[in-house]
């Protein structure tokens, strides 16, 4: 076989694997119990997606290969840190976790600064 037909069953298997991907988040999104759950399974497999579409379009059309693996690494910076904007914006505005939910880290270090701040230090440093 030649090196386009590898290429391009390459990139076509790498775009289809990535769409599935892409549904499961979608999916995943739908089936999950509270707002958490939803950003972290669309995030996750939303950015293995994308990924795997972009690295498929590169076999596909290699010109575009640069502007290809510039947005790879835009997509691997920019996901995490939007669902962790989102999910900090929506535990302070108070959408908490499903009863089956009994762990809340970030309150509990929230609680735990403000108590070191409320006390008062009498340790002198020398």
């Amino acid at each position: 076989m030649s090196a386009l037909i590898v290429n391009e069953v390459i990139g076509n298997l790498l775009l289809i694997i990535g769409s599935l991907f892409l549904f499961s988040a979608g999916l995943g999104v739908l089936r999950m119990p509270d707002t958490y759950n939803r950003i972290q399974t669309g995030t996750k497999a939303t950015t293995l997606g994308t990924i795997l579409v972009l690295i498929g379009l590169a076999f596909l059309h290699p010109a575009w290969t640069l502007k290809l693996i510039i947005l790879i690494f835009f997509v691997m910076l920019t996901n995490p840190v939007s669902s962790h904007a989102l999910a900090r914006a929506a535990h302070t505005i108070g959408i908490f976790e499903t009863e089956t939910t009994v762990i809340d880290q970030l309150k509990t270090a929230n609680d735990n600064i403000d108590s070191n701040e409320s006390c008062t230090s009498t340790e002198t440093t020398e």
